[in-house]
């Protein structure tokens, strides 16, 4: 934890936003072999350790945490951060962790049916004074979430690439939506298909921010290029070639060239997966080399 708060610490100078999973156990899923920190303690620790960039989670499983008690979680944290928090949530994936924990993990369809009806309902856990729901996943009775966040609007971000259902949700419901590990010319289509939904659902295709999550498989030569390469693919198995490529990989040069894809491709942020143990000399290019000259490009 000391090694996690000084890099926070130093990311707080250069990066506009730092964020921690929600994941009980080690993703690629290793077993639980890897020690892992709770999210929303861990978050809360960010906010106390911080006071520039935003920060949040990309993805929060609504199985995990009843829409109430993660409501009232967003609400302190962003009173910790003095209104810099946002809201990630999606439908899960992590179906081991679940288990392990003794969480029902439904089929994706009802998962998303839990997705759809949570992001409203928190919405209005998040703005209004009271809020009564009687819904086939959740219920409140005449609920106050007192504080309120300290910002009007917390953004709320919905994760995933489902054309069918999670688009959807996002063009309903909410201010960003995040994809992972998608190469350029995918994220490209799906933004695409976001339009579509947002023009059925009558909302301003403008006022959803698009983000990308990449991968860090930044080198500062070949030979280390190709070790990181290596260690992926042990990692992650048969999906390595998928998360390779929504990865950013490669040396300085061309992970600001791959940035400049994924802009040109519709994306408004950019977030890179950082998992350790990572080549000190990787992080030092990334903060000192590749942030600054994307910043100079796209500013």
């Amino acid at each position: 934890m000391d090694e996690l708060r000084a890099l926070w610490r130093r990311c707080d100078e250069s990066m506009d936003w730092i964020s921690a999973w929600d994941h009980l156990y080690e993703a690629p899923p290793q077993g639980g072999t890897v020690p892992h920190f709770e999210p929303v303690a861990t978050l809360a620790a960010l906010a106390c350790e911080t006071s520039r960039a935003r920060l949040g989670c990309l993805v929060f499983y609504v199985g995990y945490r009843n829409p109430g008690i993660l409501a009232k979680a967003a609400s302190t944290i962003d009173h910790l951060s003095h209104g810099r928090f946002e809201l990630g949530l999606g439908a899960g994936w992590h179906e081991p962790e679940a288990k392990a924990f003794g969480f029902d993990f439904p089929p994706v369809g009802k998962r998303l049916d839990m997705l759809e009806e949570a992001v409203p309902l928190i919405r209005s856990l998040l703005t209004q004074d009271r809020t009564t729901h009687e819904g086939e996943w959740f219920r409140t009775v005449d609920a106050s979430n007192l504080p309120l966040p300290v910002q009007p609007r917390m953004p709320i971000w919905v994760g995933g690439v489902g054309e069918k259902r999670t688009l959807r949700i996002v063009a309903r419901h909410a201010d960003g939506w995040n994809a992972a590990y998608v190469p350029p010319d995918e994220f490209r289509r799906l933004n695409g298909v976001l339009d579509g939904w947002c023009e059925r659902e009558g909302r301003d295709p403008s006022t959803i921010r698009r983000g990308i999550n990449l991968q860090f498989m930044l080198a500062t030569d070949r030979s280390q290029a190709d070790a990181i390469e290596s260690q992926v693919r042990e990692q992650w198995g048969g999906i390595a070639p998928r998360v390779m490529a929504g990865g950013l990989t490669g040396l300085p040069d061309q992970a600001v060239e791959r940035i400049a894809e994924y802009v040109d491709a519709g994306a408004t942020d950019v977030n890179v997966a950082l998992r350790a143990p990572w080549p000190a000399e990787s992080l030092d290019a990334w903060l000192d080399d590749v942030v600054p000259r994307v910043r100079a490009a796209h500013t």
